[in-house]
């Protein structure tokens, strides 16, 4: 009476089976495996009855514990709370190098650009008539393609709908290569793929080292709301760019970083249990999501051709479809899907420009809806 398999129920299987499917795509497809993996497993563990591996501690009338809460209950508290996602942040800092988007700001356009599939999508929720404000606007992140951002954003203001919205955005970032390139074809010509552009200009060591703090300071002063995600990115990329905080960038990008992926990972999977996650809202999320990625992706090649059409010097318009913050893995799509028009076109150090100003631009959508949604 007290095993598993006596309280095991058709959600939980499926939800079971769900994790499976999550388990293929990363092991056999390759899809993320860090990501997914954890993700995966957490929300194996969840669904297996009687577990409690979410449960919370219970207390008596006199305030005192009677059962204390499961473990992954606790490690949760790191998302519920909003520090998990600033400290990916910092890890991302640390491994990214900003010198593309700091050689070519133009980029930062293009970063914008890809955020237009949040903001559509957040009508879209709102016009679906499933969810409040708040819970669009969570659900609308998704389009940014940063699954941290995501986290941090849902952990605010829709906290029951973190599980769902959580995975929709994982599971669309480890399926970059598969959404992007049918868009990226359809929006652009082959004449257009091959273009190529011009060396960057090298960027010097104290434009590397002023940019981190000018850009925390000026995102702070505009979007205060957004101010733990970008500050934390542009800590740990100040510990890279600065030359003497190594020993300091080395944990943030490797150890700090895998540790929290972890944590992250495998209680954003807890959270979708088959009481929370088989609902009609959880497909709405999921088919929301996909189209604001859709969008994204679509805008930002959009913004690169007006660009074109504007500008004696014309770029590329892959790399527009870089704007969505999932990094490197868009770049690196850019590039693949470009050197199959022309083999001897490389584009990735481009694309790369466009990625890193997604990343911002995620924070600080994310700190506008935090804004405005807050308490909603």
């Amino acid at each position: 009476m007290s095993t598993g398999i006596y309280h095991m129920d058709v959600p939980s299987l499926i939800m079971i089976g769900v994790a499976f499917v999550l388990f293929y795509l990363a092991i056999k497809k390759g899809f993320e495996p860090l990501l997914l993996v954890p993700i995966a497993f957490g929300m194996l563990l969840t669904n297996i009855p009687v577990a409690g591996l979410m449960d919370g501690p219970i207390y008596n009338a006199n305030g005192e514990v009677e059962q204390i809460g499961g473990l992954l209950y606790y490690i949760y508290q790191g998302n519920k709370l909003g520090i998990f996602p600033p400290l990916i942040f910092l890890g991302v800092g640390a491994m990214t190098d900003f010198g593309p988007l700091i050689a070519n700001p133009k980029a930062l356009l293009l970063g914008a650009a890809a955020q237009f599939g949040i903001f559509v999508t957040f009508f879209g929720a709102i016009a679906s008539g499933f969810f409040n404000p708040a819970e669009a606007a969570s659900i609308g992140i998704i389009g940014g393609a940063d699954g941290p951002t995501a986290i941090f954003l849902s952990s605010k203001l829709a906290p029951h709908l973190m599980g769902a919205i959580a995975v929709a955005a994982y599971s669309y970032m480890a399926l970059v290569p598969v959404i992007q390139p049918p868009i990226m074809k359809a929006l652009t010509t082959k004449e257009e793929r091959k273009i190529k552009m011009g060396q960057l200009r090298v960027v010097s060591k104290t434009e590397k080292i002023v940019f981190p703090i000018l850009a925390t300071v000026i995102v702070s002063l505009i979007v205060p709301a957004a101010a733990g995600l970008i500050g934390m990115l542009m800590l740990g990329n100040l510990f890279r760019e600065s030359g003497v905080a190594g020993r300091l960038s080395d944990t943030a990008q490797n150890a700090l970083m895998n540790i929290v992926t972890i944590f992250l990972g495998v209680t954003v999977g807890a959270t979708a249990t088959a009481e929370a996650f088989i609902q009609p809202e959880t497909l709405a999320i999921v088919g929301l999501g996909v189209v604001a990625f859709a969008i994204g992706t679509a805008a930002g090649l959009l913004i690169a051709k007006l660009m074109n059409a504007l500008s004696k010097e014309k770029i590329n318009p892959l790399i527009g479809s870089a704007g969505v913050s999932a990094v490197p893995m868009a770049a690196r799509v850019s590039q693949v899907v470009g050197q199959k028009a022309d083999p001897s076109n490389f584009l990735l150090m481009h694309a790369m420009g466009p990625n890193v100003a997604g990343v911002i631009g995620s924070a600080v959508s994310a700190g506008v809806m935090l804004s405005l949604f807050s308490g909603f």
